[in-house]
């Protein structure tokens, strides 16, 4: 059973088996509690949580408070790999329109094609109409670079205007410091003032 345990912490990103090891047994020695709730609190999500029907980001309901919300802006959509992204997202506060959520990026050496993010569900959501921008907030990945190319092109052959976030030197950042990639980009990049 211990061994058990610790396998299924391994599938945890970033836990090893070491790793594995000192939360099984922390969890055994001083913190049954912790683990009853954790126990509880996974029970729960996987009974209740599911996928939004619009956003495909994950909901309790039929519909995320997001795509629910009168407030955001419709015709503003925002693709990201994952709901951590969308998190992200909306933690910096400075976006108000609506999302759709990848959950994944276009990745062929990993078998990851266009019909395992449901981009269908995407081209059918810009069928409608209503949206007019789209923005493509993908990793700065080479998957993620090829995952916005694709969606791109969907939305460009439905005569949606397509923009992507922007990329560069960090705020705070000093220029010796970045790398040549992210500081390229930047000039690349530039805008006028």
């Amino acid at each position: 059973m211990i061994e058990g345990l610790k396998q299924a912490l391994c599938k945890l990103p970033g836990v090893g088996p070491r790793t594995a090891q000192r939360m099984a047994f922390h969890l055994l020695e001083r913190d049954r509690e912790g683990a009853r709730h954790i126990a509880e609190a996974l029970t729960s999500a996987l009974q209740n949580i599911t996928n939004c029907t619009r956003c495909n980001n994950f909901s309790e309901q039929e519909l995320c408070p997001i795509c629910a919300s009168a407030r955001r802006k419709a015709e503003q959509l925002c693709v990201v790999e994952s709901p951590a992204d969308l998190e992200a997202i909306e933690k910096a506060g400075v976006y108000q329109g609506m999302y759709f959520v990848l959950m994944g990026r276009l990745s062929p050496l990993d078998g990851v094609g266009p019909d395992d993010l449901r981009l269908e569900q995407l081209e059918q959501r810009l069928a409608e109409g209503g949206v007019q921008e789209l923005i493509l907030a993908t990793n700065l990945t080479v998957e993620g670079e090829a995952t916005a190319h694709y969606i791109g092109e969907l939305a460009q052959k439905r005569g949606v205007e397509v923009t992507r976030i922007a990329q560069g030197v960090p705020v705070g950042g000093e220029l010796e410091y970045i790398d040549r990639n992210t500081l390229a980009h930047a000039i690349s990049g530039r805008h006028k003032l």
